[in-house]
């Protein structure tokens, strides 16, 4: 069984729930890519070839949708990410994997949906809430380095304090403001940053 992005609608079996699915990962990508502020729920009804009342069996309004999208996202992309830490054994290489995995995630996202996205709060705090998480993954991965002797000794909380800033600073476009980087690009910054900073 496939539950709905967040909980949105009721959980359906079979058919419905692999419809349900399709049409999550058709509005990750149209959003994703174009952003969805200007679009209306009868612009994306006929953009995913489907009835607005189809829509709304995903969710009761424009913003619900969206924000439902959004989890989508993250929920998979999450996934994928320690998909990829999985396959890394050393600190340094779990790290430096994690980071561009997040980079690799974002990087196909248009800058559109990612202004969209700050301007809408019930969007943004979920982008927000997975960073803070991303933030902790992260200071585990430190502290796993530190305790195995392949990281110098350094303050993990500290450390981990510095690199959730940053990441915050990603999430709320601030780093694109001051350095015209992309959140992808700006992950791989910190990721290379980061483990010359700890390196022995």
């Amino acid at each position: 069984m496939i539950e709905t992005a967040d909980g949105v609608g009721p959980k359906q079996t079979g058919r419905g729930a692999a419809r349900r699915y399709e049409l999550f990962e058709a509005l990750v990508e149209l959003l994703t890519q174009e952003g969805f502020a200007h679009l209306t729920l009868d612009d994306l009804a006929a953009r995913l070839h489907c009835s607005k009342r189809t829509l709304y069996g995903l969710a009761g309004s424009k913003e619900q949708l969206v924000r439902a999208v959004v989890v989508h996202f993250f929920r998979h992309a999450t996934e994928r990410v320690e998909a990829a830490l999985a396959a890394e054994s050393g600190p340094a290489a779990r790290v430096s994997a994690y980071l561009s995995a997040v980079a690799a995630q974002l990087a196909p996202l248009s800058p559109q949906f990612f202004e969209d996205v700050a301007g809408f709060e019930p969007a943004s705090e979920v982008y927000e809430r997975n960073t803070r998480a991303a933030a902790r993954r992260v200071e585990q991965l430190i502290q796993e380095g530190v305790t195995a002797g392949e990281f110098r000794e350094v303050h993990v909380a500290f450390a981990a304090d510095v690199i959730a800033s940053v990441m915050v600073r990603i999430q709320q476009r601030q780093v694109a403001a001051a350095t015209g980087l992309a959140d992808a690009e700006a992950y791989d910054c910190l990721a290379e940053l980061l483990l010359h900073g700890l390196s022995r």
